[in-house]
């Protein structure tokens, strides 16, 4: 058969898809999680700023005293785990929202 006359497999197929398409694209969920991806987004936005002010910071220490920080170095693994947590999630390896909805933020950077 050519690609004129689909077959009734091929018929039911698209339909299929189509419906399938529709579903997703009426899914309450989904939307709630586009929104969710945005916020966190904006926040991976924020805290690499944050994360940039951290690396100035530690360097201009250790140009001063000779040694590195530990209240930066605490700091700044929190935020690298904080930072993973928000791609893990962005990228859809996880349905645990990163903090401040679904995790807490210092138990995370504990583990």
């Amino acid at each position: 058969m050519t690609d004129a006359n689909p077959t009734a497999d091929q018929v039911i197929e698209d339909q299929e898809s189509k419906d399938g398409f529709e579903k997703n694209l009426k899914s309450k969920p989904t939307w709630l999680r586009f929104l969710f991806m945005v916020f966190y987004a904006i926040a991976f936005n924020v805290a690499a700023l944050v994360g940039t002010l951290i690396v100035v910071t530690g360097f201009v220490i250790v140009l001063i005293t000779g040694q590195p920080n530990d209240k930066l170095q605490r700091a700044g693994q929190v935020l690298a785990t904080y930072l993973s947590d928000i791609v893990r999630y962005l990228t859809y390896n996880t349905e645990t929202k990163p903090f401040p909805f679904d995790s807490d933020l210092a138990s995370d950077a504990n583990e």
